[in-house]
């Protein structure tokens, strides 16, 4: 696949994946990252932050081209990167350089189905900067590691409070991959908001 090969070589260059990765890119980062696509309808809107090398963004268009995708990384080098990798493969996923945080960013693509995310954060920094980008009732889709329920429960309450609620584990890629994929789901409340935003209408 030509998305294994441009990891495998301007993925190193760019600092993004280590040598040592180059034999686990199918089952440890392509494929543990297209295997979500189970916890995602068809057509839905997806924005993926700090998309890094692309994951799960790339894996996913590539598997479901019927999703929209945006692919939010702040830095130049990773974001240059992305939109070659994007231009190169292909697809119909737009590349955006910016912050989930950023007012520019909320204006251009808030109201998303699904805010995905990959090694980027614990939920309660993850759920502060999904939720703003997440139309009420969708969804916050964030693959983790085995620590997921742990997770949860340390920071159910602090994620509740960015409008964020009914956090659960589901397992990704059961008969596809030796280990499957980890991923937290939750979902955006219609009263939704932030944290500071819930506290002003009290």
């Amino acid at each position: 696949m030509a998305y294994h090969r441009i990891l495998a070589t301007d993925g190193i260059d760019h600092g993004l994946m280590g040598p040592r990765e180059i034999p686990r890119l199918w089952d440890r980062h392509i494929l543990n990252c297209a295997v979500i696509a189970d916890v995602i309808e068809r057509d839905e809107r997806v924005v993926d932050i700090g998309s890094g090398a692309g994951l799960p963004g790339i894996p996913l268009a590539i598997a479901r081209p019927d999703l929209r995708i945006v692919l939010l990384e702040p830095l130049l080098r990773r974001s240059t990167f992305l939109e070659r990798t994007v231009e190169a493969l292909g697809l119909d996923v737009r590349v955006l350089r910016g912050r989930a945080e950023e007012k520019a960013v909320l204006s251009a693509i808030s109201g998303a189905d699904v805010v995905t995310s990959r090694a980027v954060a614990p939920l309660e920094r993850l759920s502060k900067w999904s939720a703003p980008l997440v139309r009420d009732g969708g969804r916050m889709v964030a693959i983790k590691g085995s620590s997921a329920a742990e997770e949860i429960e340390r920071d159910a309450a602090v994620v509740g409070r960015y409008g964020i609620s009914g956090l659960r584990v589901q397992v990704c890629g059961v008969d596809v991959l030796p280990s499957p994929t980890t991923v937290v789901v939750g979902t955006k409340s219609a009263s939704g908001g932030s944290g500071r935003d819930r506290r002003k209408k009290r």
